[in-house]
């Protein structure tokens, strides 16, 4: 399945069906009057957040939806039935922008989170409804109300517990698919990933949601390679895995470049949590290895871990790391146990 995180949809609701008029005129019916029933509703337009959606790539081959018209109204006093609603389904993750791309009108996080994005046109009233004392043959109703139309850009931002940043080749896909099922592409020459991916992680029998993150370069947060459209994915983690590729040329200049790019995006990707990582351990002597450590620990002013995902050295540290710092922010973001007082 290809990777799609952004569409451009174009959504109509129905119009309202039109009131009727009509007088009821029966042999036997000693007195007549007018029987025309109101127009039937137009359909809305609905967007609903749906399990088994990782991808916007169906909205590649359709970008147009359109709700049904309200029915007319008939003679008989019958009032016509309400028009179909179209939905739009998307995956967990989903923003939806107005056609200017920065007016939000929501934010899809949970399963079975369901917003109306344009309503459907209420049906004319029939002649019916204008009767009165003095009035008693209305010969007038009501067209149905417009339908409303407008053009929405659908965001995807894939929600994951933890997320691989770094240079390219710095050995994310490879920790990735060495930790979970996911079968990233793996190669020896930058910009291999070239779409999110996202496995499931297994630790001391806990589990958690790990998103690999194309890889990014100087400039990124400006357009430059592939990262800039990717680095929103990175937004929705709770906790950020930087690696640095221990066969570089200096670890620390490398550590320095990736902070740079979060710090100039924003969205508050330079505050989050971070756990730095030194990979590719088996590639390098124990003479390069040192050097490097001790030049990423001064740019990160932390101790970092060293691992090797293909012979599986430091892995589990790095996930128990990972996991601990997960833990700690679903303990914050879960709400306070409420315990009422005894009384005798």
């Amino acid at each position: 399945m290809k990777f799609l995180d952004s569409a451009k949809v174009y959504i109509r609701s129905g119009a309202g069906g039109a009131g009727a008029v009509s007088f009821r005129r029966e042999k036997y019916i000693e007195f007549g009057g007018p029987d025309g029933g109101d127009g039937g509703r137009g359909g809305d337009v609905f967007a609903e957040c749906v399990d088994g959606l990782n991808t916007l790539i169906d909205y590649r081959y359709q970008q147009h939806f359109r709700a049904g018209t309200g029915v007319h109204g008939m003679g008989r006093a019958r009032a016509g039935g309400k028009g179909a609603d179209a939905v739009l389904k998307v995956p967990v993750g989903t923003q939806i922008f107005d056609e200017d791309e920065e007016t939000l009108l929501a934010d899809l996080t949970e399963v079975g989170q369901r917003v109306r994005l344009a309503r459907g046109g209420n049906g004319g009233f029939g002649n019916l409804h204008f009767t009165t004392s003095t009035n008693r043959a209305p010969r007038r109703a009501n067209p149905g109300q417009p339908a409303i139309e407008r053009t929405i850009w659908l965001r995807l931002k894939l929600i994951a517990d933890a997320g691989l940043v770094g240079l390219p080749n710095a050995g994310k896909s490879t920790f990735l698919a060495a930790t979970s099922a996911a079968k990233p592409k793996i190669a020896d020459y930058p910009f291999t990933t070239l779409h999110p991916g996202l496995g499931v992680v297994r630790i001391d029998g806990r589990e958690f949601v790990l998103a690999d993150i194309p890889g990014l370069i100087e400039g990124a947060h400006e357009g430059v390679g592939l990262g800039a459209r990717f680095l929103g994915h990175v937004e929705r983690c709770r906790v950020l895995l930087h690696l640095v590729d221990a066969t570089g040329e200096h670890a620390g200049r490398a550590y320095k470049t990736i902070r740079g790019e979060l710090e100039a995006y924003g969205n508050g990707l330079a505050d989050k949590p971070e756990i730095v990582a030194l990979s590719k351990a088996d590639a390098v002597d124990a003479e390069t290895l040192k050097s490097q450590r001790d030049r990423l620990k001064r740019a990160a002013k932390q101790a970092p871990l060293v691992l090797s995902a293909v012979a599986g050295q430091g892995t589990p540290e790095v996930l128990r790391a990972l996991l601990g710092v997960i833990d700690a922010g679903r303990a914050e973001e879960a709400p306070p146990v409420e315990t009422e007082s005894w009384q005798p």
